[in-house]
């Protein structure tokens, strides 16, 4: 699995929202994962397994 670091949870909503439209398929949606982590997951096209996180 590769995780992309994001500066806010607002980046982390949009650039999973963006990879969700352009065909990638939901893994986990964007929220709190504990008490200072936020990531949304995702596979891309080819099923890799993929992040996008930010410490909050």
């Amino acid at each position: 699995m590769v995780a992309l670091m994001a500066d806010s949870t607002d980046k982390v909503d949009a650039l999973y929202a963006k990879a969700i439209e352009l065909g990638g398929t939901d893994e986990g949606a964007p929220g709190a994962r504990s008490d200072n982590f936020y990531a949304g997951y995702f596979r891309d096209l080819d099923g890799n397994k993929l992040n996008f996180f930010c410490l909050t």
